[in-house]
Formats: structure tokens, C-alpha cells, sequence
């Protein structure tokens, strides 16, 4: 239902913001700008979006198949039941979505988006085996999927990679502050979900959570001491180190298990194509939606209104020009991107808009972009409070993202 409601608005909020336009301003040129981009985002939703995924799936869903008939899936499962157990109380003991749920937010904290997401399809496909009401979402995959859109990133790679070649003297300057954004996101996630969901908060899953924290607040003091150029090598190396071997890893534990490798992985890889085809009219629907949203103004409009009200409430205002950066990513991780680069074109790289739009965009992920995807593959269809509560958390890591980056820049 709240799908359905925010899918209508787009549209129709667009549209009447045209007809404004058109009525108001005599401007003409305001329908064929929407028409063209709905052609354009429809194919684009295709060519540009689900066809290179497919690729990946392919590959990715072949290794998964491997090491679940390897027994590894399982094995992480087993490990880390005693903290999934309580995030995830509806998903049996070792159940194989653990090991897959775990593999997904790893892939993503890697900063390895093309991995993560076929983990997070086939995590997903798992946690529907256990649904009883097919079209409605369960618990445990709205915790998941709210999970995986506060956009835990531990090496924020392709931002660097932006900054240096905006001209940033200081590419690794955002690090710490996009780490921090995203990891107090991921808490407000967790926090917001588990308070709906009624969670056990209990001495084991407040350990879990901060022995995690612990780790990263270790990794962040390490990569601290490092030179810039340290951390660019550390972050460019670790993830596809990483990744290399887990896939080293689970092909070698086939062999040991005495897995048919190959037709283990062909087995699996079958499976890509039919989940691509599957989430094609899922994100078709939503990125066009966004598109014509976005075309109208109506992004714009709403910036220029929460600008307004931040002025007129006496606030230091200076991080305003960074925060179509922040709206912009629950609905279009690309154009997100756009409104980033172009901060730092205007501002530049080093300044403290530019900053501040680098962290905004490590602070969280795709909200919109992401439900259509990995609900779309089980072809759920009642969200419930999934959007909400993954937008409620995307807000806290906005405004947390500001507080980190007036404490690191200004």
C-alpha cells in the first residue's frame, strides 16, 4: 500500500507542477521534458541498469551455489546465529538466508557493490522460502532490507576516486566522516526496526553490536596514522584483495568438499537470469517515476523549501548547498552521484560543501531503488512500514552526517 501511495504521488505531483509551469510560466517545453525522460529512463532502467546486473548475477548466484553445496554458507550461519538470531527471531537456526544476509553486508561494507547485490537477491529469495503471505513483506526481510539501504560502507572507494579526479589535494579527507555517517545510520536502522519489531534488546546483541563498533572504531584509528596516499592504496588493495579470496576460497572448499564445481556453478548461475527478469518491471516502475519526479522541480522545489525553513530557523546554513546531495540519494543513487560531483565542480573538492556532499552521499543508500529490487525479485508488493522506517533512518544519518562534518571541516 505505501509503495503503491508514493508510486502515484510521483507521478502526480510531477504533473501538477507541470501543468503550474505551463499555465503560470507559459512554459511548453515542461510535458515533452517529462515524456522524453520517461522514454529515456525506461530504457536506461534496462540497458543501463539490468542487463550489466545480469552479468553479475550470473556469476555471483554460480559461486553462491558452490558454497552453499560446499557446506560455507551454513558454517557462517552457525557462527553468527547468536547475533542474527536476535535481529532476525523469525529465521530458523542455521538457516542458509544467515550465511547469505551475512555475505551481502560484508560484500557492502567492502564497498563492493556488484558482489553484494547478488548476495542480497539470493538472501532475500531465502527469507521468502520462509513467508507464509507471499506479496507481504516479513520481518526479517524488512529488517534486512532496511539493513542494506543505510548503505554500510567501510571503504567509501568510488568517492575518493571522485574527489581526486575533481582535483582534491585531500581525497581521503572524507574517510572517517562518511564511515561514521554510515555506521550511525546502520544503528539508527537497527534501532528504529527493532523498536516496531518488538527485538529482544538483550546483553548479547548489545555485545554483538558493540564489539562490531569496536572493530570499526579500530580500523578508523589505523587508517587515521596513514598517509594519504597509504589510504588510497589501502582502500583500492583491501576490497578486491578480499574479494579475490573469498572466491579463491569458495572454490577451493568446493573441491575439498568433493563438489561438482562447474555444474555446481552452472546450476546456480541459471538462476541470474530469472531473478534480472523477474526485478525488470520492478525498476523499470520506480526509476521512472523518480525520473519524472525529479524533472518536474519537485526536488528542487523541496531543497529550496527546507533551505528556507533551516534560514529562517536561525541555523548555520552553510552545509545547505550539499543537501540536494542528501534528498536526492534515497531516490536515485546516480543522480545522487551527479549532485555530489557537481558540489565539488562549484565549491570544489576541498571546500566545505564539497565535503560535506561527499559525506552525504557515504551516509546512506538507494531507499527507493532498493525496495523496488529486492522486493521486486520475490515480487512482494505489501512493503508495510518498510519505507518509512528506512527513510526515518536515512534522516538520522543526514543529520548525523552534518554534525560529523562541521566537527571534522569547520
Amino acid at each position: 500500500m505505501a509503495l503503491n501511495i508514493v508510486w502515484v504521488a510521483f507521478f502526480l505531483i510531477a504533473f501538477l507542477i507541470a501543468c503550474c509551469k505551463f499555465l503560470f510560466l507559459q512554459d511548453a517545453s515542461i510535458f515533452k521534458v517529462l515524456v522524453d525522460g520517461i522514454f529515456d529512463s525506461a530504457k536506461s532502467s534496462v540497458i543501463d541498469v539490468a542487463f550489466p546486473l545480469a552479468g553479475t548475477m550470473v556469476f555471483f548466484l554460480g559461486l553462491m551455489n558452490i558454497a552453499e553445496k560446499a557446506g560455507a554458507i551454513n558454517w557462517l550461519a552457525r557462527k553468527l546465529n547468536p547475533f542474527m538470531k536476535r535481529l532476525f527471531p523469525e529465521v530458523p537456526d542455521g538457516h542458509p538466508a544467515m550465511g547469505q544476509m551475512v555475505m551481502n553486508f560484508s560484500a557492502n561494507m567492502l564497498g563492493l557493490d556488484n558482489a553484494a547485490t547478488p548476495f542480497g537477491l539470493k538472501a532475500m529469495e531465502s527469507l521468502q522460502s520462509l513467508n507464509k503471505e507471499k506479496e507481504t513483506a516479513t520481518n526479517a526481510q524488512i529488517m534486512f532490507l532496511v539493513l542494506h539501504t543505510s548503505g554500510l560502507v567501510l571503504i567509501p572507494l568510488s568517492i575518493f576516486t571522485y574527489r581526486l579526479a575533481a582535483g582534491s589535494t585531500d581525497a581521503t579527507s572524507v574517510f572517517i566522516p562518511c564511515v561514521a555517517g554510515t555506521v550511525i545510520t546502520t544503528l539508527a536502522a537497527i534501532v528504529v526496526v527493532g523498536i516496531k519489531q518488538k527485538l529482544k534488546w538483550d546483553f548479547v546483541l548489545a555485545g554483538w553490536i558493540l564489539g562490531l563498533l569496536a572493530i570499526v572504531a579500530a580500523l578508523l584509528v589505523g587508517v587515521s596514522f596513514m598517509s594519504p596516499a597509504g589510504k588510497a592504496a589501502f582502500s583500492t588493495i583491501s576490497g578486491n584483495l578480499i574479494l579475490m579470496m573469498i572466491i579463491v576460497a569458495i572454490i577451493v572448499g568446493g573441491v575439498v568438499k568433493k563438489v561438482a564445481i562447474f555444474d555446481a556453478f552452472i546450476d546456480g548461475a541459471k538462476e541470474g537470469f530469472n531473478v534480472v527478469i523477474k526485478i525488470i518491471p520492478y525498476l523499470v516502475g520506480m526509476l521512472v517515476a523518480i525520473r519524472v519526479f525529479r524533472d518536474s522541480g519537485a526536488l528542487g522545489y523541496l531543497v529550496d523549501g527546507i533551505s528556507y525553513v533551516i534560514r529562517a530557523a536561525g541555523i548555520n546554513s552553510d552545509f545547505v548547498p550539499a543537501l540536494p546531495t542528501a534528498i536526492m540519494k534515497p531516490f536515485s543513487g546516480s543522480g545522487a552521484r551527479g549532485l555530489m560531483i557537481d558540489a565539488m565542480k562549484t565549491y570544489g573538492p576541498d571546500s566545505f560543501v564539497g565535503k560535506m556532499a561527499c559525506t552525504f552521499q557515504g551516509s546512506a543508500d538507494t531507499t527507493f531503488y532498493i525496495i523496488a529490487l529486492y522486493f521486486g525479485s520475490v515480487g512482494i508488493k505489501k512493503v508495510r512500514y518498510s519505507i518509512w522506517a528506512g527513510m526515518l533512518a536515512d534522516l538520522i544519518g543526514v543529520i548525523a552526517a552534518i554534525f560529523i562534518a562541521y566537527a571534522f571541516f569547520k
